[in-house]
């Protein structure tokens, strides 16, 4: 993904509701328990961690258990340090007071909990791409210290792969053909990363890859889903268990839950789209255009799916009184720019959800050359008896406009082939008439049409006419 691409919008929760969110995840509650917890006994190391005698008291107070409480207390209490909720006085003492953030997490905005929550989110996920335990031992030389040339490990590397997965899920979670609020298959988010989009059938070394992914994605997304950026279902145990081993209970080999299911949460959505403005992308959110002239929202949306489009346009009419919203809508409607076409469906779409109230704006605009045609069906599909006739040269340029709009909003769609089959079924002479159409659009459109069209005889007859039309228009 690059800075440039365009994002899906987002559809956000309330901050308050994601700030009861953030103050209930386990990993930012522990932090902040530990941080009231610290006092003038308090020591810490060189690095700003707990020592080594504290350890079992902080698990204490966290009521932890067990052989991980310890690593369970460092790692809440690291984040406390990260997060501002406690702050080193004398590093040559190693004494902590209690952080200016500590109090945000009680006294502050719901913006401000988010913020402090940001904030431990970093840490969580700096520290899931570092190497585990395990591979840290092993690499251990003689004198205790760390050999990181033994290690297949590139910080940056890793880093990027794990953005580069995150960003793929925020991807599937916005997208309106993608799974919206379902958990993704683990195997399928690995591939995403792994396997080329040109390559029909993976290779056994490319699926080795995927499988390797996996694993790693799994150790990470149980490190991370304490932070509440996910809900993760792990890698089922058995299938790491050696398969000359019994199964303790029958399995559903065909059950692809067991290979890991993730789906980001409402805060985890919220958290990464703030790391992606932070990173420069547009990531756009429903409501984003809500307080923006209705050129910004018929622009802006336009790129949108309809249903982020439709919901977009709900917000920006709550803040206005209807009839002057209707007027502001055709107002930004018009132009003979290349994005017009699709701005006056939108308008269209919008002026739909105003309703009866939108009528006398839209009858002020039944002669307007660029309006007239989208009044007409407009008040048709109100009910309205008195709308007057187009005329056919209107009917035309209505349709192309209609066809360019849907080109700009779809691209070369199956809804859109069957409108162009239409066209040219029910209209026998329409590319004789159409390439005069005075319509900026009527090249692209009728190429298009060409395109399209599955009858050979009909498509040729479309790109003649396209090529009159360009003629026409000195292009």
């Amino acid at each position: 993904m690059s800075d440039s691409s365009p994002l899906p919008p987002v559809r956000l929760h309330p901050e308050a509701e994601l700030a009861r969110d953030a103050l209930s995840t386990p990993l930012l509650s522990r932090a902040a328990l530990l941080a009231r917890w610290a006092g003038p006994d308090t020591r810490v190391d060189a690095g700003g961690g707990l020592v080594e005698g504290q350890l079992a008291p902080a698990a204490e107070v966290l009521g932890l258990t067990g052989e991980d409480a310890a690593a369970y207390a460092s790692e809440a209490w690291r984040v406390a340090l990260d997060a501002g909720l406690v702050e080193v006085v004398d590093e040559e003492a190693g004494t902590v007071t209690a952080g200016e953030d500590l109090a945000l997490l009680t006294g502050g905005s719901p913006h401000d909990i988010l913020a402090v929550w940001l904030g431990a989110l970093e840490t969580v996920l700096a520290d899931a791409s570092v190497p585990d335990l395990d591979e840290l031992m092993e690499a251990m030389d003689e004198g205790g210290e760390v050999d990181f040339s033994r290690l297949d490990w590139n910080p940056e590397a890793e880093a990027e792969f794990l953005d580069g997965v995150l960003g793929n899920l925020y991807l599937l979670t916005a997208s309106e053909d993608g799974p919206g609020d379902a958990p993704v298959p683990l195997p399928a988010l690995a591939a995403s990363m792994i396997i080329p989009g040109d390559m029909d059938e993976p290779t056994n070394d490319v699926l080795e890859q995927v499988s390797d992914a996996m694993m790693r994605l799994d150790d990470q997304f149980r490190l991370l889903e304490p932070i509440g950026i996910v809900a993760y279902r792990p890698v089922d145990e058995d299938l790491m268990a050696d398969p000359e081993e019994e199964p303790a209970a029958p399995v559903d080999e065909t059950d692809v839950s067991r290979y890991g299911m993730v789906r980001l949460t409402p805060l985890g959505v919220y958290g990464l789209r703030a790391r992606l403005l932070e990173a420069g992308f547009h990531a756009p959110a429903v409501g984003d255009l809500a307080d923006k002239g209705a050129d910004v929202l018929l622009d802006g949306s336009s790129g949108y799916g309809s249903g982020a489009a439709l919901a977009e346009t709900e917000q920006w009419l709550v803040r206005r009184e209807p009839l002057d919203a209707a007027r502001e809508l055709l107002a930004a409607a018009r132009g003979s720019d290349p994005g017009a076409p699709l701005r006056r469906l939108r308008c269209q779409q919008a002026l739909s959800l105003v309703g009866g109230q939108a009528e006398p704006a839209v009858r002020e605009v039944l002669d307007d050359a660029e309006l007239g045609g989208l009044a007409r069906v407009w008040l048709s599909e109100l009910g309205a008896t008195d709308v007057p006739a187009p005329s056919e040269d209107l009917v035309f340029w209505l349709t192309i406009d209609t066809v360019a709009a849907q080109l700009a909003a779809e691209g070369n769609s199956e809804e859109l082939q069957a409108l162009v089959e239409g066209l040219a079924q029910q209209h026998s002479g329409f590319f004789s008439a159409a390439w005069r159409v005075d319509h900026p659009a009527t090249p692209d459109v009728l190429e298009a049409m060409g395109r399209l069209h599955p009858d050979k005889r009909i498509a040729k007859e479309a790109r003649k006419a396209a090529f009159k039309a360009r003629s026409q228009q000195g292009g």
